[in-house]
């Protein structure tokens, strides 16, 4: 492994990349760290030109976003021009809506289909579409969860995975055994580790928490995933010093 695959995962630092001055502000910590990459998610409505010469300032390269699933059933055009833009290939959908979750196994297998037709188009643009999980994905329906259908019932080349550590082990499933299952159908991974605090479970810097990060890296090797994304949601320090704990420590484990 190399640490050219690390990214930061804008969602993390969101508070901190509402308007363009505090966004160029962050991008160039971002790279000072020694993050080489970052995924578009949660920032201001910076116009896509402006947020590209402030990412080419900085040294880094926009390897990944989130955009949702409205936007993408209503703007797809636009979405397309703006990673060519970009010079990103790689589109994700940070959770599911509500209104398929509500519907049961119905609305999996529906989002599934629709998800895929989305992913279709992108792929036709050159583009990979994925779906980034949460833990309500594990409810169970027979023998199923709500993941299993998804990745299931979906093509391979249309719908991949961006499988997030912290949400498999909050589902109760094992992040190794779900990357090793997306083989070849997941370019971006997201990190986050996991503690127990006052008997709940928090989100954590890579390496400081509990989750078996040898078997995860390793798991994430073996997929063939391109970029390392760290992200924590909610962070009990200044969220730019937990991104660097957490790429100090990836480091140290040879990414």
């Amino acid at each position: 492994m190399t640490h050219a695959h690390l990214a930061a995962q804008l969602y993390t630092v969101r508070q901190r990349t509402q308007n363009a001055h505090d966004f160029a502000e962050t991008m160039r910590r971002l790279r000072a760290i020694g993050y080489t990459a970052v995924q578009v998610s949660g920032i201001g409505p910076i116009p896509p030109a402006e947020v590209k010469a402030i990412v080419d300032d900085a040294g880094l390269t926009i390897c990944n976003t989130h955009i949702g699933f409205e936007r993408l059933q209503n703007d797809l055009s636009a979405v397309i021009a703006q990673h060519q833009l970009w010079d990103c290939r790689h589109v994700a959908v940070g959770s599911m809506p509500g209104a398929y979750r509500e519907a049961g196994e119905e609305g999996y297998r529906r989002f599934a289909h629709e998800a895929g037709e989305i992913g279709r188009r992108l792929h036709d643009a050159g583009l990979t579409f994925s779906y980034h999980n949460h833990s309500f994905e594990f409810v169970r329906f027979g023998k199923r969860t709500g993941l299993d259908i998804l990745f299931e019932e979906s093509d391979p080349r249309y719908l991949q995975a961006e499988i997030d550590t912290y949400w498999v082990q909050h589902g109760g499933g094992d992040p190794a055994h779900w990357i090793r299952r997306m083989i070849g159908r997941m370019p971006v991974v997201h990190l986050k580790d996991m503690v127990i605090l006052n008997g709940k479970q928090e989100m954590a810097e890579v390496g400081e928490g509990n989750l078996n990060w040898p078997a995860i890296l390793e798991a994430c090797q073996s997929a063939g995933v391109e970029w390392y994304a760290v992200e924590q949601d909610e962070c009990r320090r200044d969220p730019l010093d937990s991104l660097a704990i957490s790429y100090n420590n990836l480091r140290a484990m040879g990414v």
